[in-house]
């Protein structure tokens, strides 16, 4: 299989992904259609513009269809992770790594990211949904099989065995029935007593099926370079051919009935997936075959890691914070709720047909992304952050590029008009306001601040940004520890 780096929002002409797919026009074209398709590709104007930018906005993309021989689009990559096509291994990753062509390394980590922050959903991503179409997804079910056997191994079933004093539980029954009794002081002896016990049966037909497919997914997972990229390590354990069991109608068969006996729900969850690969037998190099595993929505992904690494508070009772000065009396009644719920909702007032006013409240509101309460050096600070996925441009001689809009900063300022009665009341000394961008540098990096004069007459702060390593912030997420925010070196 042909493997290939891309960088996530970079803009490709139709010339450079000939080069990259290693085919005709016609194939790479037939190809881009498929991305189309699945959602994973965008078309974009051919300008100079275009070719400056770093992130997409829904009016710069363009519906048309490819065309053999195309100049007048770029193509974009709007996924990090994975994806598998007519014989190519895709390996989209991040848009903040511009240093380096096959980050490997770095993407490893990113998956191993996105497997941790999809994991509560306790699903098997079997198919590609999307809202023009649907496929199987043969890589994430090779990924789900692999990792189940490393954490419960091979399917298993059980084989009764009698012995004759053997050391399982004693088949009273059995023994007074079928063996000689020995007759002392009016009381039976049994010098023979029958027991069971239970063993593996290494010969079951399911734990074979289990382990040819466990096989076969390894060597396909080598073939496509994509077992160490995941950090699997594969599993050679049989020499059977998955056709060696019966053919596919068969098989499926003999699984629904071992389903209907199983109530395991490990056993009941692997047989049935078990039953979509062998429904679904396709190989990753097929030219049917599109799989992917990944995300198109990377800045949720950012979201989510900053706020499990910088302790995000918005969630916590008002009652437990660790304010400097105890609860003041006006939030007693509200101890109960989360800092989250201080932000006020919109009201909506009218006027009913007999002339009486009335009040509507909306249930959206303004949601910040994270904030958290530290004491830094004996003072309380109370900081309000925003983790943004963009790739900033903040040079000198340079143009700006790649900033939050105009709604992001309003909105920074806005909470902490929200905010400030709270903070006053307890006496926090500080306010900070922050934008989190990632960088593969491998330091924290004081980008500057952002103002607004209206803002800064009302007294409130300059939103500062920094930007921090994306290698150390994914670690301390897969980690489960937090970043010292201390080490931001907010002023």
């Amino acid at each position: 299989m042909i493997s290939v780096f891309l960088r996530e929002q970079k803009r490709y002409t139709q010339e450079d992904l000939v080069k990259e797919f290693h085919c005709s026009e016609e194939k790479t074209v037939h190809i881009l259609k498929r991305l189309k398709e699945y959602g994973v590709l965008k078309a974009v104007k051919a300008n100079d513009i275009q070719k400056d930018l770093t992130d997409l906005v829904d009016e710069d993309i363009e519906i048309a269809d490819v065309e053999v021989g195309e100049n007048e689009y770029l193509y974009v990559f709007t996924f990090v992770g994975v994806i598998t096509i007519e014989g190519r291994v895709l390996k989209c990753y991040p848009k903040y790594l511009l240093d380096t062509t096959a980050p490997k390394t770095e993407l490893k980590q990113v998956l191993k990211v996105l497997e941790k922050y999809n994991s509560k959903e306790q699903i098997i991503r079997m198919y590609n949904d999307t809202s023009d179409s649907s496929a199987f997804n043969m890589l994430a079910v090779m990924l789900f099989l692999l990792q189940d056997y490393f954490e419960y191994g091979a399917y298993t079933n059980t084989q009764d065995i009698i012995e004759s004093n053997g050391a399982g539980d004693i088949l009273w029954d059995k023994t007074i029935n079928e063996t000689f009794t020995l007759l002392s002081n009016n009381r039976p002896y049994y010098p023979e007593l029958l027991t069971m016990k239970r063993v593996n049966d290494d010969f079951d037909f399911f734990k074979r099926l289990h382990e040819s497919i466990l096989t076969r997914c390894t060597e396909e997972l080598r073939d496509a370079d994509l077992l160490d990229l995941f950090d699997i390590m594969g599993v050679d354990i049989s020499d059977e051919q998955i056709e060696d069991f019966g053919d596919k109608e068969y098989v499926l068969v003999r699984i629904i009935k071992e389903l209907n006996v199983q109530f395991n729900t490990r056993k009941q969850l692997l047989l049935k997936t078990l039953y979509a690969y062998i429904a679904n037998s396709s190989a990753l190099d097929d030219l049917d075959c599109f799989s992917m595993f990944g995300t198109n929505s990377f800045n949720m992904v950012w979201e989510k890691v900053c706020a499990e690494v910088l302790d995000n508070q918005l969630q916590k009772p008002i009652g437990g914070l660790r304010l400097p000065v105890p609860l003041a009396e006006q939030y007693h009644d509200m101890r109960y709720k989360k800092l989250i719920d201080l932000i006020d909702k919109p009201q909506w007032s009218g006027t009913a047909p007999n002339g009486e006013p009335f009040v509507k409240q909306a249930e959206d509101t303004l949601i910040p992304d994270l904030i958290s309460i530290v004491n830094v050096d004996g003072h309380c600070q109370f900081i309000i952050f925003d983790a943004k996925y963009y790739n900033i441009q903040l040079e000198h001689n340079k143009k700006l590029r790649g900033q939050p809009g105009i709604e992001s900063i309003t909105k920074q300022y806005l909470y902490q008009l929200v905010y400030q009665p709270f903070v006053d009341v307890h006496q926090i000394g500080t306010v900070k306001n922050c934008f989190l961008m990632p960088t593969e540098m491998s330091e924290i990096i004081e980008k500057g601040s952002v103002s607004l004069a209206m803002m800064k007459r009302l007294g409130l702060e300059d939103i500062q940004v920094r930007l921090l390593p994306a290698k150390t912030v994914f670690t301390h997420y897969l980690k489960n520890t937090k970043l010292d925010i201390q080490d931001l070196n907010l002023r």
